[in-house]
């Protein structure tokens, strides 16, 4: 049975509607796992033909599964970005409005990924996605994630939130605000979470929130919305928290989120004091009440009906001619007008919004790098424009040519000479170059699997 601190559960069971004895048994069950269909590499009627990894769908996500798979990340289809393994409670906060496929969307505190590459498979053609992470490992635990899902109309940045606003003041029509937290929710999960809390822990992340919430107010464009997250369960970090924020902001309202999110949590607390008269359309997601850990979420609405005008992206750099020879040789076709240059290398890069220059640790799909005459190709351009490469290599999931290719190894193949990808069910694991039957393998060794 988890040790708990004794001051947490006086003040949990102080907490009004909350069921303590049943949060205590739910403490007891093992933490509850999941996933989502990357929809941007596979639709969701596609792969429920192919789905090994559970057939239990989480009622509020319409492309998400409760995990019944082990080791789900040594799968090829993993490996292939048709899955992103996320806990089922932090999957609610996406779910709480319906987005429109044009919207700009920044997500503030992104990393590992789970909420913006949830959020970028409701974004379509035209929309965009920029993924914040302050500290610069998790970035590149971040960008990878990004790269192995395929996505494009993505960028990442690494800088504190208040720097953004330098960058991208007023762009965005959405804004998730997954603010770090006490991790009340998580105690169930990580164990280190119970030996970091304590009253004044709560205290200073309601300080560092509320200085979050306040630089997306700058971020937000007028009419848009804040979606704000925690996994954590106290008033100062949650509804005291949109609270005063409501008090202080008066052309913001707190909406109610969409009925699948509804069915599945609490109402918010209205706590002694609260002004605000509709803090139950918060919403507290409770392990007894619903599969998965503790979130607490709520969406704020910017009221007004202006338009913020756009802006291209300059290109200030030559595309050198090397780079559209490459792209003529290896793709079916593309959109030339979104091959542009970024910090001195080639990207693919569809949306007209300015990314200044340094203000990105990745912007748009990587194509390569460019030598004397010659591309080599990044690892996120083949898992990005796979499905629009010339020479494409499909791998049976369980066969040994898909094991050594994984491993890094060359395999034999039937195909003509040039780069191409490796498929397993049509969705690209990787690049190769073809010589001769052979497939040079070029599947960065990092992610290389032990066979």
């Amino acid at each position: 049975m988890k040790n708990l601190p004794e001051k947490f559960i006086a003040r949990m069971k102080k907490l009004e509607g909350f069921d303590f004895d049943a949060y205590m048994t739910a403490l007891k069950e093992a933490p509850v796992k999941g996933f989502r269909v990357n929809t941007d590499k596979i639709s969701l009627k596609e792969f429920e033909k192919i789905n090994v990894f559970g057939k239990e769908k989480i009622p509020y996500v319409e492309n998400g599964f409760y995990l019944d798979y082990e080791k789900a990340g040594n799968h090829p289809y993993h490996h292939a970005g048709m899955i992103y393994i996320q806990e089922p409670g932090a999957m609610a906060p996406a779910e709480c409005i319906d987005i429109d496929p044009g919207w700009k969307i920044l997500d503030m505190c992104a990393a590992p990924g789970g909420k913006s590459t949830q959020l970028k498979n409701k974004l379509g053609e035209n929309g965009l996605l920029i993924s914040n992470e302050y500290i610069s490992s998790r970035c590149r635990i971040l960008t990878g994630n990004i790269e192995r899902l395929g996505l494009h109309n993505t960028v990442t940045t690494c800088m504190d939130t208040k720097k953004l606003i330098k960058y991208f003041p007023g762009l965005f029509d959405l804004i998730m605000c997954d603010a770090p937290c006490s991790g009340e929710g998580m105690f169930r999960k990580e164990d280190i979470a119970i030996e970091e809390w304590s009253e004044e822990n709560v205290r200073m992340c309601a300080e560092r929130q509320a200085e979050i919430l306040e630089n997306a107010v700058q971020l937000l464009s007028p009419s848009g919305y804040i979606i704000y997250a925690t996994c954590t369960f106290s008033l100062e970090e949650n509804e005291m928290l949109i609270d005063s924020f409501l008090d202080a902001h008066t052309d913001f309202e707190i909406v109610p989120v969409k009925d699948g999110v509804i069915n599945a949590t609490a109402d918010g607390i209205n706590f002694e004091g609260c002004k605000c008269e509709n803090i139950h359309f918060a919403r507290r997601f409770y392990p007894y009440i619903s599969k998965g850990e503790g979130q607490f979420m709520a969406v704020l609405h910017r009221k007004g009906d202006a338009v913020n005008p756009k802006k291209a992206l300059p290109i200030k750099e030559k595309i050198d001619k090397t780079v559209t020879d490459f792209l003529d040789s290896v793709l079916v076709s593309y959109d030339k007008s979104a091959v542009k240059m970024y910090n001195m290398n080639p990207v693919y890069f569809p949306p007209d919004v300015e990314i200044p220059k340094g203000s990105a640790f990745s912007c748009g799909v990587t194509i390569g790098e460019i030598k004397k005459n010659y591309i080599q190709p990044h690892h996120q351009f083949f898992m990005a424009m796979g499905k629009l490469f010339k020479r494409q290599i499909d791998l049976s999931p369980d066969s040994e040519e898909i094991k050594k290719y994984l491993h890094g190894e060359e395999i034999d193949v039937d195909c003509e000479n040039g780069w191409a990808v490796i498929t397993v069910n049509g969705c690209t694991l990787g690049g190769a170059k073809v010589v001769g039957g052979k497939a040079k393998n070029h599947y960065p060794k990092g992610l290389r699997t032990k066979i």
